[in-house]
């Protein structure tokens, strides 16, 4: 149950109300942005909240229980407000947003009305629509692992234990052919394939999967992404590229000789063992049995 506060409340009971709302976004790594739907900036609680977003809120209904609610946030990229390479980069996942109540000729006089957390974000023609979902969406996430024969753990990771200083290099782009592939400097002296599946991250924070590693017939070393990128890199923009694993225990054995921190269980029966049947020609070991 909300309590209001007194001087809200008095101002709610009058004949007039100027009214509007805020919301204050605090991302992963600490920033705190504050946006407001009225047409004039504002300030409470330490936060200035901005008008220059041009944000708008859907319709919200709540209910009682643990039922995960979820409504929707719209805006425009502006440099005053959100950037749109900021939510491409992933910075705005999993925000945490507090909803308030208030009255933009006293912003003092205000009220919480509820947390969330940002999910699913669209983009569209300069302009954004972000998720907002309540924290009773968390009762939702699978808890606990899955039986898998690939490993669960990211290569490198407390459970993998992997050291990676000998399977990272630093290059600069040559030429941006397209959003999809590069042609890269600095990293001649690795072979074919050496980044295949691995992680590329610019200087700025921009980053993408690389999907193959490999050379053109001039020599020139080429990457190829599974995603195009947000935008254009121009010559010369430094980066840092890992190598990747496909999660395997075989990779993990003959590559990287870490099979004793392997994170998944290759000798577990899969769903197509319950298809099998007894012969004399197959062990039956849990493995595929159609390669």
């Amino acid at each position: 149950m909300r309590t209001i506060p007194p001087a809200l409340k008095a101002h709610l009971d009058g004949q007039a109300t100027t009214t509007c709302h805020c919301w204050r976004v605090t991302r992963r790594d600490g920033v705190v942005i504050g946006f407001t739907d009225h047409d004039r900036d504002l300030g409470f609680g330490g936060t200035g909240f901005l008008a220059a977003s041009g944000f708008a809120a859907s319709e919200s209904e709540q209910s009682s229980g643990l039922g995960a609610e979820a409504d929707e946030v719209a805006g425009g990229f502006s440099n005053a407000a959100i950037d749109e390479g900021d939510l491409a980069a992933g910075r705005y996942d999993g925000a945490r947003v507090e909803l308030f109540f208030v009255n933009w000729a006293a912003p003092d006089e205000h009220m919480l009305l509820n947390v969330r957390e940002i999910g699913e974000v669209v983009r569209a023609g300069g302009q954004f629509r972000a998720e907002l979902r309540s924290l009773a969406h968390r009762l939702n996430q699978p808890q606990g692992r899955l039986y898998n024969r690939r490993c669960d753990a990211s290569l490198g990771d407390g459970r993998c234990r992997m050291d990676l200083a000998a399977w990272r290099g630093e290059g600069s782009v040559v030429e941006m052919v397209d959003r999809s592939r590069l042609l890269i400097s600095g990293l001649a002296h690795f072979a074919d394939g050496f980044f295949r599946q691995g992680r590329i991250v610019f200087s700025d924070g921009l980053f993408a999967e690389v999907d193959a590693h490999g050379r053109r017939n001039d020599g020139s070393v080429v990457f190829s992404l599974w995603l195009p990128l947000e935008e254009d890199v121009e010559p010369g923009r430094a980066f840092v590229v890992t190598a990747g694993c496909d999660k395997t225990i075989s990779t993990c054995r003959e590559r990287f000789a870490n099979q004793l921190n392997f994170r998944g269980f290759p000798h577990v029966p899969g769903s197509d063992f319950a298809y099998s049947y007894v012969d004399g020609e197959r062990i039956h070991d849990g493995g595929p049995i159609f390669e």
